[in-house]
């Protein structure tokens, strides 16, 4: 594999950016504008996938990149959580919650495998 010098180069880093605009579009739906606190944790959450990674990559070292990537991880997860809680408002049709279902479920995989790449290799 390459060495990779910035995080932007990262295929993860740059799913996560395009699924929080998705996300973020999301949030202006009529439902989602007047529900302030659903809409402001779905925003923290989408961004959080992508700043977790910039953050840890920029420590230049495996152990915490592989640390916030475990945070970025976790915030797949929150936000298909906040998707399925707004699915179950029926604020979106089941087409849009099983795309960012399978989206955010996507990219936890590749996060995961990400980290077991890094486990395996010792420098950055």
């Amino acid at each position: 594999m390459a060495t990779i010098k910035n995080f932007e180069d990262l295929e993860i880093w740059q799913k996560a950016i395009k699924l929080s605009d998705e996300l973020y579009e999301l949030c202006q739906i009529d439902f989602l504008k007047k529900d302030y606190s659903t809409q402001d944790q779905l925003k923290r959450a989408a961004l959080s996938i992508s700043n977790n990674i910039a953050e840890g990559f920029e420590y230049n070292n495996n152990p915490d990149f592989i640390k916030f990537l475990r945070y970025s991880k976790g915030s797949c997860g929150e936000c298909r959580s906040m998707i399925a809680f707004i699915r179950s408002k029926n604020w979106i049709d089941s087409e849009k919650y099983l795309y960012f279902h399978n989206e955010l479920k996507l990219l936890s995989s590749q996060i995961g495998s990400f980290m077991s790449y890094l486990k395996e290799h010792k420098s950055k």
